[in-house]
């Protein structure tokens, strides 16, 4: 079945760039495109100027992505060590491996803190940002964050709304796709709106108003 009709867009180093639209649009499907967890009929992917179109998701981790995907997909039976040890698969050098996770301590203190504690006793917001803290473990130029706002709470979206902001900062580019727009418009350099599996809409902030959007692509006025 194909969902993407000629989907062209870009991300530039160090940049986020932001898919909003509605439901069934295809925005999860990008992301997945690009990680090749679903089929591509035609078109390519290129990343630093390499096609990765038809190259393995094992390879595209080496390449420098990682993915995020929706709905807090830890392994809810480890520990948050172990689940953070997983997405350091492709790191054969111990010593490596605990300035990696070093790293992702630093940004997540209560990670480092609850270590050794069942992944599936963390809050809702802690198990997305432990999620986050897999994918950061590979050191990736390029992270794809799949709704990392859903089923949060306000306070609890904000908080993970500034890591992301923290993460690009240091010269991660990102890809986030997101129902909340004005969210996902607000830390984007750029936004893409996708609508039946096509890029009906792309600008930056000033030039796409957020009731504009909200009345055409989700059916009201914005909050």
């Amino acid at each position: 079945m194909e969902i993407l009709k000629g989907v062209d867009l870009e991300v530039k180093p160090a940049e986020i760039v932001a898919i909003i639209g509605p439901n069934g649009a295809g925005k999860s499907t990008v992301l997945k495109s690009i990680f090749n967890l679903c089929e591509i009929y035609s078109g390519k992917i290129l990343f630093n100027g390499k096609n990765i179109t038809k190259l393995g998701t094992h390879y595209l981790i080496h390449e420098g992505i990682s993915y995020v995907p929706q709905g807090r997909q830890i392994f809810s039976d480890l520990t948050v060590r172990e689940n953070l040890e997983v997405g350091a698969f492709i790191i054969e050098n111990r010593e490596l491996l605990k300035r990696k996770l070093s790293n992702v301590f630093a940004r997540f203190p209560f990670l480092e803190e609850k270590q050794n504690e069942y992944a599936f006793t963390l809050s809702g917001g802690q198990q997305q940002m432990l999620a986050i803290g897999r994918a950061l473990v590979q050191d990736p130029e390029l992270l794809l964050l799949d709704e990392p706002s859903l089923g949060l709470a306000p306070k609890i979206m904000k908080e993970v709304f500034d890591k992301i902001l923290e993460i690009n900062k240091e010269g991660k580019a990102i890809i986030i796709v997101e129902q909340n727009a004005k969210q996902a418009i607000d830390i984007a350099s750029r936004t893409y709106i996708l609508e039946n599996g096509e890029v009906a809409l792309e600008g930056n902030k000033k030039d796409l108003t957020y009731e504009k959007i909200y009345r055409t692509y989700f059916g009201g006025d914005i909050a």
